[in-house]
């Protein structure tokens, strides 16, 4: 957590006489011991109304997810019952030596419109379901005794394209305070670096009083290096007299001598240690970690980072973790950052909404840009129902957002919001000042970043509205062209590219002539990697564009994940087409990795042109085709190599290069595909082994086989990991898999898995990235799809051991994997 509270919770420090006084800072995680309560509940925030028939529920807590879906419900949004009305409640001690002190409760995230009680009494609350909020408690709390927090959350207001989640679907936390103190996000830490390399770190902290009476205060300012190197410059003090219920600020710069810039390669973190002190005693203490970067986005070359020019090869994530719901687990969004990046990808989206603040923080450690993404729209899928209020909507939401991330390196540029028709149709009259004002809200808060807004009405750009922007960025259809050329002195984005469709495991032959030819009766999207939305482009035009338009800072993938809802082309609209009986999908099918994190061929394609110094052989279909021994069957290798040679049951096939040159953007899918991927379209299909044999500059790099699987003969469990922390958040990914004798995945399988656990862990979740599935995500069974299924396991709280998974299916023998937790 950016600008958190020192660590030490409840410890009493004892010194020597002549040491000063520390204060005594608590920072307590809400997890556990939250009742919940669905629907609306007669004075839910009483403390006399008994909750003992609450459910029980650890946090984070999506309360639709658990559910079973319904087919009658939108696909668009999972067909899950997220929309609705929901209480929390739960019991804390604050002790009666706290009296003197501040309690804040902080939430990084409700879904949606919260309303914050203690003891019965309105604490405070938030109107936008993506950002964070923090309530200041403290006239209702009852030093000494137990005290009541009750959230009621209401999503009924809520619109979205997505599924949203509900409830506290993020984490929420106490913070207990000295009455003076740093002032919550208060501290902003910018760095420029001039052209002969010197660093400048400016430092600007707010200090808060809450006394009755003005006080005087030290404030003490230390650089601290990176990777625990201690203190490289200050103290230095500065003496200040807060007015009575007020504030003040404290600026200084530090001048670092070698420092390490922060980048991809070596995100270096340093940080800002504040004291806040009175004589020797110290009333508060926080620390703020920042790089030291040089970012600088061109019109004419792109961005640059530290110096160098930097292609971004991004994807766009929404916030959801498939079977998790929006529940957020500092687990599953590492293993997604870690996908991606293993990928190639150096640049993350946060589509379209407020991030998990973790999520930034795992950026800053793994080298990752970031585009930070506060609305979609701005209208009732950003919480704004009333356009008479934007103004102060804006200004309360822009605050908190920006404060709360603007120390992050990762983060490059912000954006105002996603594809916003209102805006963007040239109706509005008031168009450019909303987008003025906002752009101005952003840079009251932060002035040492560009902003951008993601577009995709051309017809915009007959107006001034996107003047004040200091990007374009433009989503699908090579539509940042009539942007250059109306905006030649300013760079741009490629903030949404691709939307490819596609079904993890799923082959259709033949091959779709076009890009929109879907096959409707399975409600799959073939893998040959052909389709994509009407409106996008398979990844070969994409590479092409970017290929030649290098003044384009990049792409950002739409997507990374599949997510739930918004299952295009099988959504609402089409099954309302084809009238009764017709069933949208519920998730979607754009993603490069499957709805559980499995990836899809794409990410071979992709992983082969955006890291082409890892090795990547990748052949594709399966080789399991009943009935069409004779028959013509493509084979296509994704492969770094610029050749391979591809041999069936020994004998070669021939070898195939990648076109060289500089590819025409404006060729068709079909003749672009040669330059990225290797084709062999006329393979006579016949069972047994199927080998490409991969070269670069004619060296052999690597090969890579698939093989006819024989009968199912056991299943196969795989964790992404063998050793846990018992913190009651950890996860474990299960990979489960059929195979036959030799080991070999039985593509077509589709049996039901059963799961059983011992020891100190549960099933959290589900899944196996079948966009039309109905089966819900919580329970103990999943059917495979095309022969794999993921299960999701998570520890409880402070219990170490040995965690078994077991799963049986009819026909083969039961099969365990062990983990550890806590050990």
């Amino acid at each position: 957590m950016r600008n958190a509270l020192a660590p030490a919770v409840g410890v009493l420090l004892i010194g020597v006489l002549c040491a000063p006084a520390q204060s005594e800072q608590r920072v307590e995680v809400l997890t556990d011991g939250w009742k919940f309560a669905a629907g609306p509940q007669t004075d839910g925030a009483s403390p006399d109304t008994s909750d003992a028939n609450w459910r029980p529920v650890r946090i984070p807590h999506d309360w639709a997810i658990s559910g079973a879906p319904d087919a009658e419900l939108d696909g668009a949004t999972g067909k899950l019952q997220w929309r609705g009305e929901g209480w929390y409640r739960k019991r804390v001690n604050i002790a009666a030596d706290d009296s003197t002190r501040r309690v804040y409760l902080l939430f990084d995230g409700v879904m949606s419109e919260p309303t914050v009680y203690v003891n019965g009494k309105k604490a405070g609350g938030w109107d936008y379901g993506y950002n964070s909020f923090w309530v200041d408690a403290t006239q209702h709390i009852k030093f000494g005794e137990e005290n009541l927090i009750a959230v009621h959350a209401d999503t009924t207001k809520h619109r979205s394209r997505w599924y949203p989640g509900a409830g506290l679907y993020r984490k929420v936390s106490l913070h207990v305070r000295e009455a003076i103190h740093a002032e919550h996000w208060g501290t902003h830490v910018t760095c420029k670096v001039s052209d002969s390399g010197e660093a400048t770190v400016s430092v600007r902290s707010e200090i808060r009083n809450h006394l009755t009476t003005p006080q005087d205060i030290k404030a003490e300012l230390v650089l601290m290096g990176p990777d625990g190197a201690g203190a490289i410059a200050g103290p230095v003090e500065k003496s200040k007299t807060i007015p009575a219920q007020g504030a003040v600020v404290v600026e200084h710069q530090f001048k670092p001598e070698d420092f390490e810039a922060w980048g991809p390669r070596n995100p270096k973190l340093y940080s800002i240690r504040l004291r806040v002190m009175q004589g020797d005693n110290e009333l508060d203490q926080t620390s703020t970690s920042f790089g030291i970067r040089k970012i600088e986005f061109t019109p004419k070359y792109g961005f640059y980072l530290n110096g160098k020019r930097l292609e971004l090869k991004g994807v766009n994530l929404h916030h959801d973790h498939g079977p998790l719901g929006a529940a957020f687990y500092p687990r599953a969004m590492q293993r997604q950052l870690e996908i991606m990046k293993d990928m190639g990808v150096n640049a993350i989206r946060t589509s379209h909404n407020a991030p998990a603040p973790e999520l930034l923080d795992m950026c800053d450690r793994m080298g990752l840009l970031v585009i930070d993404e506060l609305f979609d729209k701005w209208d009732d899928t950003a919480d704004l129902h009333d356009q008479e209020e934007f103004e102060p909507f804006m200004r309360r939401n822009v605050a908190n957002f920006v404060r709360r991330d603007r120390n992050h390196p990762c983060i490059i540029t912000w954006s105002i919001g996603n594809e916003i028709s209102a805006i963007l149709g040239a109706k509005d009259e008031g168009a450019k000042a909303k987008v003025d004002y906002v752009v101005s809200q952003f840079k009251r808060h932060d002035d040492s970043r560009p902003l951008t807004m993601a577009c995709h009405m051309p017809q915009v750009l007959d107006t001034q509205t996107l003047d004040s922007l200091d990007i374009q960025s433009w989503n699908y259809g090579h539509k940042y062209k009539p942007s250059f050329e109306r905006y030649p002195d300013k760079p741009h984005i490629y903030t949404e590219s691709a939307s490819t469709l596609s079904t993890r495991g799923y082959y259709h032959l033949p091959l779709p002539e076009n890009k929109t030819d879907y096959v409707d009766a399975d409600r799959q999207v073939d893998s040959y990697d052909h389709n994509a939305a009407r409106w996008s482009d398979v990844p070969d035009v994409e590479f092409a564009r970017m290929d030649a338009d290098r003044h384009v800072a990049g792409e950002f993938v739409w997507t990374g994940f599949d997510y739930l809802g918004e299952p295009t082309p099988f959504d609402d609209k089409w099954a309302k087409e084809r009238g009764e009986g017709a069933e949208s999908a519920r998730s979607s099918y754009f993603g490069i990795v499957d709805l559980c994190g499995i990836p899809k061929d794409r990410y071979y394609l992709y992983r082969s042109y955006w890291a082409p110094g890892k090795t990547t052989i990748h052949i594709l279909p399966h080789w399991n085709w009943s009935g069409r021994d004779g028959e013509p069957t493509p084979v296509y290798v994704y492969t770094n190599g610029d050749e391979a040679e591809l041999m069936l049951n020994g004998k070669s096939l021939g070898r195939r290069k990648k076109t060289e040159g500089k590819p025409d953007p404006a060729a068709s899918a079909a003749e672009l595909m040669p330059y990225y991927r290797l084709q062999w379209n006329d393979v006579a299909y016949e069972p047994g082994e199927l080998t490409a044999v991969a070269y670069r500059d004619g060296k052999e790099i690597g090969s890579a086989t698939v093989r006819t699987a024989g009968e199912p003969e056991k299943l196969r469990l795989t964790p992404d990991r063998n050793r846990l922390a018992a913190d009651g958040l950890d996860l474990c990914y299960v990979l489960v898999e059929l195979i036959d004798p030799s080991g070999v995945l039985c593509p077509h399988a589709d049996s039901e898995v059963k799961f059983t656990v011992s020891g100190p862990a549960e099933i959290v979740g589900l899944g196996n990235g079948d966009p039309t599935s109905m089966e819900p995500f919580v329970g103990d069974s999943r059917r495979l799809f095309h022969g794999k299924a993921m299960v999701i396991l998570r520890t409880q709280p402070g219990a170490a051991g040995d965690v078994k998974l077991t799963a049986t299916s009819e026909g083969v023998a039961p099969v365990s994997v062990t983990v550890k937790a806590g050990e």
